[in-house]
């Protein structure tokens, strides 16, 4: 005899809820780091950035660039101070011997620390209050002159903002940065345009191939049209001239001599936002 077919057919498979095809698909990690959803994670990092920095009231900014390397002048004294004792235990030692020398150039420049402190102090307490939110300063989140530059701000009780990038060695916010406003960024590519869709001024203080890329990317877009909000000042003339030579690329015609009006020199920080409140019809202070 023929048996009745089951009201209810075996399950021919358990059912794992916690198999990652049950995932919804935002919710699925592993999905989104794969190459193909490169896309989505690229749109992603551009909204959630523009998304605080609206609830967060950032109406406009300044850009502060510059070397990771120079700290305040204590602790580059300190690192001196030892660097030299290593290298009297060893005095035959070139490699230390050479450490001393860049650490001595280094504390030249260190003064560039204080003055991007004071800066971020002036425009900070200038610009932010009674609630407002302008021109907030905004680094690439690391030591150096990002770290005095988000320092100065906090010293004032303002906001300021950090943009992190993920590198092979960890980089690590500096703790100035406003919390709200400490990001961390995969692609360069957005991370540029997070430093540039607010910016009122650029500030270029001495710095290696991280700030000379930056520094590049917008005078190239001030040269072709492509903004034309932004003003660019570079802190330290006897540095810029002697790292980039300006004056023979217009001689060689690769620039011509109008471009070298797309960037200013100060040496203060009273300087620096003399030439960012007049290019912007600001009051100085």
């Amino acid at each position: 005899m023929d048996e009745e077919p089951s009201e209810h057919p075996p399950n021919l498979y358990s059912q794992d809820r916690s198999s990652s095809s049950y995932l919804l698909a935002d919710q699925d990690t592993e999905l989104l780091q794969r190459d193909e959803l490169r896309s989505v994670r690229i749109g992603l990092e551009l909204v959630k950035a523009e998304l605080i920095q609206r609830e967060e009231g950032i109406r406009s900014t300044i850009v502060v660039f510059g070397s990771a390397r120079l700290q305040e002048p204590a602790a580059l004294a300190q690192a001196l101070h030892l660097a030299e004792e290593q290298a009297a235990q060893a005095s035959d030692d070139g490699i230390r011997k050479q450490r001393v020398a860049i650490i001595k150039r280094q504390l030249e420049l260190a003064t560039y620390y204080d003055v991007a402190r004071e800066f971020s102090r002036l425009v900070s307490s200038t610009c932010q209050a009674n609630g407002r939110c302008d021109y907030v300063i905004v680094t690439g989140g690391g030591p150096g002159i990002m770290e005095a530059a988000n320092r100065g701000a906090a010293d004032v009780n303002a906001k300021s903002i950090g943009l992190n990038i993920t590198l092979p060695h960890e980089q690590r916010p500096n703790p100035y940065i406003t919390p709200k406003l400490s990001f961390q960024f995969r692609y360069f590519a957005i991370r540029k345009m997070h430093f540039l869709l607010r910016a009122r001024a650029l500030v270029a203080f001495p710095g290696g191939f991280g700030t000379l890329d930056e520094l590049f990317e917008t005078l190239t877009l001030l040269q072709t049209g492509k903004t034309k909000s932004i003003i660019v000042v570079l802190v330290g003339r006897h540095f810029w001239e002697r790292v980039i030579d300006w004056q023979l690329l217009a001689e060689c015609g690769l620039i011509t001599q109008a471009d070298l009006s797309l960037f200013h020199y100060a040496e203060t920080a009273q300087e620096v936002w003399d030439l960012i409140a007049r290019h912007n019809g600001m009051p100085t202070v």
